[in-house]
């Protein structure tokens, strides 16, 4: 058991250290914020409007209605096993300049180290079982502004991401996101450029807990210290509102993601550049209750008599907002419904006027 877990420790490290092979690097960064954007497939670089603007789209602080905004979401994968969480503020410092931070963590936690299970006589003692967590995190700082164009606004965030695997080992990394919304009459435009200068990640390995020493001649090896790049990728967005019927309106966004890392398993494979569109719908009653739909992931699939049919993953969401408090759910990740996967993601988010909280205390 001890021999095994250190095989695996190694070969997950070492693959973390191919510098040749960056294409998922900082991938716990795509997964999305907020319920709301999980539930329309991640389809809201166009129309988003609150702190988790700070994730989507900078720029779209710009649009957020009140001086303080707040949210947190927690969702669980894979039966539980990972976590998933983020929070985030943002807030008006004048009329054209907006400034918001996130944390953002993915990790699974309570691991068993069975590293010291035998001891140097060669005796099995439970006891010297402990548990490590393998977690990603990130913060973002968020900047955001109107410019002297009509209906165009600009940001960027500043990024620092660190992840650790226990005492095996732990990086360091910085990264920066530049992003733009224009809106002219009911259309929204957005762009954001993710990791526009690549981000980089430098991984310090700790050889006291990986090379490990079996029978005084056979010991485990631990990598060398390395640096992981991610690359940019471009997300653009377009949405429209439209009115249904009274007090019914809605919104539909189409986004598509660039990416540049090589082809992968996405709609429009390419090499180097493939392109992932999602598509997002929101429906509301007055502002005050809404029901949101979304298509994203769709693949080519090759069947056994070799046939090709397409998949996509579906995504359902409903929300309250009132007095400043918004409720947010998403059904989401149903996309192989053969194996039963899905989460279920609540979000909260509370935004209030700095001005009109300090009327009232008066």
């Amino acid at each position: 058991m001890r021999k095994i877990l250190l095989i695996l420790i190694s070969i997950v490290v070492s693959i973390i250290a191919m510098g040749q092979a960056p294409k998922y690097s900082n991938e716990f960064l795509s997964v999305g914020v907020g319920a709301r954007a999980l539930a329309m497939g991640n389809s809201v670089i166009a129309s988003t409007n609150d702190a988790s603007s700070c994730y989507w789209n900078p720029a779209g602080l710009t649009s957020q209605i009140n001086d303080f905004d707040a949210g947190v979401m927690h969702a669980e994968y894979f039966a539980g096993i990972a976590k998933y969480d983020y929070i985030g503020a943002s807030m008006k410092l004048d009329s054209l300049q907006w400034l918001g931070a996130s944390i953002i963590r993915f990790g699974v936690d309570d691991i068993p180290n069975t590293t010291d299970l035998i001891d140097k006589e060669g005796n099995i003692d439970y006891d010297r079982i402990s548990k490590f967590s393998a977690a990603d995190y990130a913060f973002l700082f968020s900047y955001a502004r109107k410019s002297q164009i009509q209906g165009l606004s600009y940001g960027a965030n500043v990024k620092i991401i660190y992840r650790n695997i226990g005492k095996f080992a732990h990086a360091w990394g910085f990264g920066l996101d530049a992003s733009a919304q224009y809106k002219h009459n009911k259309w929204n435009y957005g762009v954001l450029v993710r990791d526009i200068t690549s981000t980089f990640n430098a991984w310090t390995f700790n050889e006291e807990e990986l090379i490990i020493e079996v029978n005084d001649s056979i010991t485990n090896f631990a990598p060398d210290n390395s640096l992981e790049i991610t690359l940019p990728r471009v997300l653009l967005g377009i949405s429209r509102e439209f009115p249904i019927h009274k007090k019914f309106n809605g919104l539909v966004e189409l986004d598509m993601d660039f990416t540049f890392d090589g082809q992968r398993h996405v709609l429009i494979e390419g090499d180097p550049i493939s392109i992932d569109p999602h598509l997002g719908i929101e429906i509301d009653y007055n502002k005050l209750a809404f029901i949101r739909f979304g298509l994203g992931n769709f693949q080519r699939v090759v069947e056994y008599d070799n046939n090709e049919s397409m998949t996509f993953q579906p995504n359902f969401g409903i929300g309250i907002q009132y007095k400043g408090f918004s409720i947010d759910y998403a059904l989401t990740d149903i996309g192989d419904q053969s194996l039963a996967l899905y989460s279920n993601i609540f979000s909260i988010r509370y935004t209030f006027d700095g001005s009109k909280s300090s009327n009232d205390k008066n």
